[in-house]
Parts: C-alpha cells; sequence; structure tokens
C-alpha cells in the first residue's frame, strides 16, 4: 500500500540543531539532483494505473461534541488501515490502492461501508462515533485547551516548527457571506485538526505527469463547489468550504510582514502551470525552509547508480510539509519508483456514495482534459485558476466560475452543460462499466440540478431549527446528529430530507 508515507512517516525528533538543519538542506539538495536525473534516465512504474484514497474522520461523544480519543479507538478498531491523525478526535482511513475499470468502484463502495460499520462498531464500545465531516460543526475554541494533540512525534515537532518559523500566535481571521466572522489568535496548530479531507490519488507516467497536474489544477474548483462540505467552524456560518481558508491560515509560518513581502504560504495552491513534475519540486526547494530535519544515511546516487531506486527520504518529507491542493508524489513499491498525483481538494463525507461521486467526476474529467489537443491551461491563465478556486471555497455550489469557452459561469451550469459530459466519456476510455458511471455521476447531476451539497444542506438544516427557538449551538449539535443519521444510511446529500 502507497498511501499516506510522505505525509504519515514518525519522525525521532521534537526540535533540530542549527547543524541537524544545514545537513537536511545539503541532503534535500542532493536527492532534488537525483531526482532529475531519475526523470530522465529512470524507468518508472506505469504498467497499470493505479487509484487511491484516503478518508480522514472525526470522533464525537453522544452529544455530539468531540471525542478526544482516538488511540483507545484505534485499538478497538484493531485494522491497519485506520491510522492516528494531527488531533486526538481525528483518524484516517487508507484504502489499498487499486485499477479503475469494471465495476471495482461498487464494490469499493461495499467495502467501505462494511469497513465503516465495522469501526464504528468498535469505536462506540468505548464511547466514540465516526463521523465524516469537512469540518466538525461543533467544535469550539474550549475544546483546544486541554490534551488535543494525538501521541506521535511527528505532530509534536511539526507544531513546534511552525511556530519556531513564525516567531508568534497564529491569526485566524475568516469572514462568511452574511458578516459572521471568526477572528482570533491561537498558540498551536490545533484548528488545523479540524480540516478533515479526501485525497485522491492517480498514479501517472513522468512525462504524463504535467498535463494531469495542471488539469487536476483546472478542475480543483469545480471539485471544491460540488462538494462543499465545511460551512460552520468555531459556531460561526463561515465560507462553504471553510477547510480552504481555515487550513491556510492555520499552518501559516509567515508573519505578516513576510505576508507583505510575498512569501509564499505553505498551503499553496501554486502561480503558474507546469511542463515537469520537477518544477513542483524545485520550487518546494527554492521556496521553502525546513520545517523536520530529519535526515538518513542513504547515498541516493550510489543507489541508483547501483541499479537500486533510492528512497530520496529528506525530499520527500520536506514535500510532505509543503500543502499543495494537489501534491506531486515520488514513491517507491517492490522496489520500483513511481510517480503520483494526490488531489488534496474535497472534504470528507458526506457519504461513502458522495465521496465516491466525487472521485468518479474527478478521475473521468481529469482523463479528458489532461488528452484535449488544446488542454484548458492553454486558454485559461492561471491568475483565472487560482481565482475559481477561491470563489469556489467560499461561495460552494453557488459560486461563479470562469471556463474557456463559456465565459463566467455558475458552478453548476458548468457541470452539467461541459464537465459531466466529459467525466462521463472519460470514465468510458478508462473501461469502467456503464453501472458505475450512472450511480456515482447520477449524483453529482443530482446536486447539481436541486442545488443541495453538504454545505447547502448543513446551512439550511441550522436554519430551520434555529427558526424553531434553538441557540447556534444546540442547532449546530442537532444538526450534526441528524447529520450522523443520514450518513449512516448511504443516501446522496442532495436526497436528505431537512428538519
Amino acid at each position: 500500500m502507497w498511501l499516506g508515507r510522505d505525509m504519515g512517516a514518525e519522525v525521532s525528533a521534537q526540535s533540530y540543531s542549527r547543524e541537524e538543519r544545514q545537513r537536511y538542506r545539503e541532503k534535500v539538495r542532493q536527492n532534488l539532483d537525483v531526482f532529475e536525473r531519475m526523470l530522465n534516465t529512470s524507468s518508472f512504474e506505469f504498467d497499470r494505473p493505479m487509484t487511491g484514497l484516503e478518508i480522514e474522520l472525526n470522533l464525537v461523544d453522544g452529544s455530539q461534541q468531540p471525542h478526544f480519543h482516538n488511540a483507545e479507538v484505534l485499538a478497538a478498531i484493531a485494522d491497519e488501515d485506520y491510522q492516528t491523525e494531527l488531533a486526538r478526535y481525528n483518524i484516517e482511513l487508507n484504502v489499498p490502492p487499486r485499477p479503475l475499470p469494471g465495476d471495482a468502484a461498487l464494490e469499493l463502495e461495499t467495502e467501505l461501508r462494511d469497513s465503516l460499520n465495522r469501526a464504528d462498531r468498535a469505536a462506540r464500545a468505548v464511547g466514540s462515533k465516526i463521523v465524516a465531516i469537512g469540518i466538525l460543526p461543533t467544535i469550539m475554541p474550549e475544546h483546544y485547551e486541554g490534551e488535543w494533540i494525538s501521541r506521535n512525534n511527528r505532530y509534536t515537532a511539526l507544531n513546534d516548527s511552525i511556530f519556531v518559523a513564525r516567531g508568534e500566535d497564529i491569526y485566524l481571521d475568516i469572514e462568511g457571506p452574511t458578516g459572521e466572522r471568526v477572528a482570533t489568535y491561537c498558540d498551536s496548530i490545533a484548528p488545523e485538526s479540524a480540516c478533515t479531507s479526501v485525497q485522491l490519488h492517480l498514479q501517472v507516467a513522468p512525462a504524463e505527469f504535467a498535463a494531469h497536474w495542471n488539469a487536476a489544477q483546472a478542475l480543483s474548483a469545480p471539485q471544491v463547489a460540488l462538494a462543499a462540505n465545511s460551512p460552520f467552524f468555531f459556531g460561526k456560518r463561515l465560507h462553504a468550504e471553510t477547510r480552504i481558508e481555515l487550513f491556510k491560515q492555520a499552518t501559516d509560518t509567515r508573519p505578516v510582514e513576510l505576508k507583505n513581502q510575498g512569501v509564499r504560504p505553505r498551503v499553496f495552491f501554486g502561480e503558474r502551470w507546469i511542463t515537469s513534475i520537477f518544477d513542483l519540486f524545485e520550487e518546494n526547494v527554492r521556496y521553502f525552509p525546513t520545517l523536520l530535519a530529519e535526515t538518513s544515511d542513504e547515498d541516493p546516487m550510489a543507489k541508483l547508480e547501483a541499479g537500486v531506486a533510492p528512497q530520496l527520504a529528506e525530499l520527500r518529507l520536506h514535500n510532505g510539509t509543503i500543502y499543495r491542493w494537489n501534491r506531486p508524489i515520488y514513491d517507491i513499491v517492490g522496489g520500483k519508483p513511481h510517480l503520483r498525483v494526490e488531489n488534496r481538494v474535497l472534504p470528507a463525507g458526506p457519504t461513502i456514495v458522495d465521496v465516491l461521486a466525487n472521485a468518479a467526476f474527478y478521475y473521468g474529467a481529469m482523463r479528458m482534459l489532461a488528452h484535449e489537443d488544446r488542454p484548458v491551461w492553454t486558454k485559461m491563465s492561471f491568475a483565472a485558476c487560482a481565482e475559481n478556486f477561491r470563489r469556489a471555497a467560499r461561495d460552494g455550489i453557488d459560486a461563479r466560475l470562469y471556463w474557456p469557452g463559456f465565459g463566467e459561469l455558475s458552478a453548476d451550469e458548468l457541470v452539467l452543460r461541459h464537465l459531466l459530459p466529459l467525466a462521463h466519456e472519460g470514465l468510458r476510455q478508462w473501461g469502467v462499466s456503464d453501472a458505475v458511471r450512472d450511480r456515482y455521476l447520477g449524483v453529482v447531476e443530482g446536486r447539481c440540478k436541486t442545488g443541495v451539497n453538504g454545505a447547502e444542506w448543513s446551512t439550511r438544516a441550522v436554519q430551520a431549527f434555529e427558526d424553531s427557538g434553538m441557540d447556534r449551538r444546540e442547532a449546530l449539535r442537532r444538526m450534526l446528529e441528524m447529520y450522523a443519521v443520514h450518513m449512516d444510511s448511504n443516501e446522496p446529500v442532495h436526497t436528505w430530507p431537512l428538519p
């Protein structure tokens, strides 16, 4: 299994000396030189393109409040597919990679539901309920006052390194469409743990990486608009997909002066279309200082010259601390190196069928956009692509997006008129069955026609509870309670009834 290695690897130290940081920088640059040589001379695994999936999950107690007991929950689940995450109320499900064709997605849906049902039964035995949602709506500032961080050296080292780099507390400032606002200082990266996502992986050949990454960047805005599921944070109704802006701010190593100088944030959409995967790794080394300075004894050039694929551990660890929304991945399985695009824009939930609908749309549309004779990135500026992404996160399914040949139009219209037919054809070219295409892309079509995704349903449900006389906290609690029941039904969110 190849998921989660760049981000999830354990580290041995919680702080690093100047000498260790210098040695790490030198190793990263050496790794980069070796990687460039590999791209020109090595054979990368690509006999059968594989896809993969990671789902980050929340734990709540009987009152729908975050339940800080992931170690006990993971011990009860006792399944290596489930792993720890940043905060003690988070866990992650890693799905083994598999090919796309045929009915694989329908089989995966059944496997995921069975796995999550087993995990949830185990979690309930220790007082937890598993919930898949982009931001847990009941999380409040006081929840981070106790022992919130998971028992993992990597997370402690990452928290400490971000604050050493920043030199001051992190300031969160996010305002929603009706003027509701969170503006507060934080003395840890705890709010980042509120951002729970789905990551989609696609293995690609080196010569095709740039086209697939560019296509993924262009698709990011429609993906977020369709799938938005994070409208509430610290009790306020903020962006439809608040997770995007919250993640950027909660891990920001830049004090205001560096922001004013134009220093890039570590949560990085990018600033240009690329021509090679090397562009991204080279940017990582050029622009971003070290956070976790763990070094190995590997001599990557010696390994390469001996005919062995080097691990490039330092380059991969550095890559894992730069949070691109479409991240380049170098990995090795069975002694053979391969490359992947890791798509990180999607929130968790609401249901497994919704998650797989989002995945089907992405893989299908990506297939077509990456192979067009005159691809979309040759007709759209990168600035327009980045603005689309910002609008989609803020406005969700109501966002207005720019697309070449169509001008500015609503996200649902763009999907129905252009991207959904592309996704159908792309999945057909992947060899995906008609049953899979009809089930999952039918969910996407239903969302567009009803104008309802997770963020829209949650917002309307909270409003209904407030209209009945509840205060915001109780409305959020009742909404999440209702959400969890519907989540377990595995009916797509656009069909859920409101209270």
